[in-house]
């Protein structure tokens, strides 16, 4: 396996790694109950997607 001939600096290294940061995922609230969700995702409150019902929620009790 290749090897490098000579060492990367620290700033080559770091400008590399700066896009490898982990990103908050965007979160919105439902136009429908106002709880907020993933974006792009249905809501777990009301199961309403761009102000549609996808699916009724049954209560667990």
């Amino acid at each position: 396996m290749p090897n490098p001939k000579n060492k990367h600096s620290k700033a080559r290294t770091r400008t590399r790694r700066a896009h490898d940061k982990a990103e908050m995922p965007t979160v919105v609230n439902c136009p429908t109950c106002g709880a907020p969700h993933l974006y792009h995702r249905v809501c777990p409150e009301c199961g309403s997607y761009r102000g549609k019902t996808v699916y009724i929620k049954e209560n667990a009790a």
